[in-house]
């Protein structure tokens, strides 16, 4: 639900659909989140402000912790994961904490919330032998010297020697490769700069594109975008996606995405004997806490090897 969907509900109080647009404002203008964060948090909020006025409420000073729990319960009468549930307490809070600190409520009842456990599952990721399989399969498809597998094959490599966003990945520009260094600059979520380094490998996969297929693609509007689709466009996530999923495909690997190679890079890092914070600072995650899952895959993967490589396993 958007605020202008909202103006147009006629069971909306009027301060809750101008609310809910301030609030929109905020996200989008001073906190800088993605498209796709502010639709998230929009449509979580505007589903706790419709539940206040199944409450019988029109102002927001009405809201008490309660008023957030039977929220949430509600939730979990329909059957809400614990992670949407664990994503709506989160978007609550914030929404709270946001209208105390701009004087809409007096107090702020989201502080008092606790929130749901996610179940945290271990992100699926690829053995070194299959990584290594998977990236000479796309070495062999861009033996051909064809502009977009030469693409592909800088995309794969540098996707699992930085551990970048796919979303980061498509937003670089020509200029946030320092191919001397072998850097790439990265804004990450919240628009915060990070310099990544990449290996040897990749850097060769990236000469190739950037001054023998590149050229090839660009076309006038093309503008500094470091990867091009086939029409000479800044290439897309879902592209992205598509390419490597089928990558991956033509070896016997687990299907994975950009993100598995994200967890795949993070976790041969660590097994590999870099710390957690560097991994942290490369990955570019706000709280070492979301990194340390990364530990749990190589626990497993180490109990794994114990099982079946001890006498006494």
């Amino acid at each position: 639900m958007t605020p202008g969907e909202v103006s147009g509900n006629r069971s909306w109080p009027e301060g809750f659909a101008a609310l809910l647009a301030d609030y929109e404002r905020h996200l989008t203008a001073e906190r800088d989140l993605s498209t796709h964060s502010v639709r998230a948090y929009i449509g979580d909020v505007a589903d706790l402000l419709e539940h206040l006025i199944r409450l019988g409420h029109d102002d927001l000073g009405q809201l008490d912790i309660r008023g957030l729990r039977s929220w949430l319960a509600k939730q979990q009468s329909l059957g809400k994961s614990r992670s949407t549930m664990a994503r709506r307490a989160t978007a609550a809070r914030v929404f709270t904490a946001w209208a105390q600190r701009t004087g809409r409520i007096d107090t702020d009842p989201g502080a008092l919330l606790a929130s749901p456990k996610a179940h945290k599952s271990l992100p699926g990721v690829l053995g070194e032998a299959d990584t290594r399989a998977v990236l000479d399969a796309a070495g062999v498809a861009a033996d051909d010297g064809s502009p977009v597998g030469l693409r592909d094959l800088a995309i794969m490599e540098l996707l699992y020697a930085t551990g970048i966003r796919v979303g980061e990945l498509c937003a670089l520009d020509v200029d946030d490769v320092d191919r001397e260094r072998r850097v790439v600059r990265v804004f990450g979520k919240g628009r915060k700069e990070r310099s990544v380094p990449y290996g040897v490998p990749a850097g060769q996969a990236l000469e190739r594109w950037l001054f023998e297929a590149r050229p090839k693609l660009v076309r006038e509007g093309s503008g500094l975008a470091a990867f091009l689709g086939a029409r000479g466009g800044r290439i897309d996530q879902r592209t992205v996606r598509r390419m490597v999923h089928q990558r991956i495909a033509v070896v016997d690997a687990p299907d994975l995405g950009p993100h598995g190679l994200r967890h795949t890079a993070a976790t041969h890092l660590l097994e590999g004997g870099a710390d957690l914070r560097s991994v942290q600072e490369l990955l570019g995650h706000a709280s070492l806490a979301t990194t340390q899952i990364y530990t749990h895959v190589s626990t497993d993967r180490l109990r794994q090897a114990y099982q079946q490589a001890h006498p006494r396993a």
